[in-house]
């Protein structure tokens, strides 16, 4: 017989606590901006017959009271990030672009719509400013 599985309450996180090369965070954001959506068509070889519908990739800048950070959302993803809503990104990972932080939620995580939250976001520290390098650390 199988132990029921009890379910853990989200740990949720700061803007702030963010760092490179982690994931399954869960935070409660305010969209400050959007970037234009781009869309990428999948042109040639054999898996552009499997996915036929092209990818549409937009940036936004959301945060909370510590600080913001870009997110990049993808598809449906899209039309739920409208400048001034909140949002709940629950298993959102950490990816590297170009030396900096990009938050993302794929499809093992979920981007939902929710209260107004009543913080302001603090746009004076963005964390996808700060450009990390990637150093290989030799143990002895």
């Amino acid at each position: 017989m199988a132990t029921p599985t009890t379910k853990r309450k989200p740990v949720f996180v700061k803007v702030d606590q963010l760092k490179p090369g982690t994931s399954g965070h869960t935070l409660t954001v305010k969209v400050v901006s959007s970037n234009p959506v781009k869309t990428v068509t999948n042109r040639g070889g054999w898996s552009s017959v499997l996915t036929v519908r092209p990818t549409r990739i937009a940036e936004f800048l959301i945060g909370d009271e510590t600080g913001t950070i870009l997110f990049t959302a993808r598809n449906d993803q899209v039309e739920l990030m409208n400048p001034g809503s909140t949002l709940i990104l629950r298993n959102a990972k950490i990816d590297m672009f170009k030396g900096s932080m990009r938050l993302a939620v794929d499809k093992w995580g979920r981007v939902e719509v929710t209260e107004p939250a009543n913080f302001e976001v603090k746009e004076d520290n963005n964390l996808s400013l700060v450009e990390y390098e990637l150093v290989n650390v030799v143990e002895e």
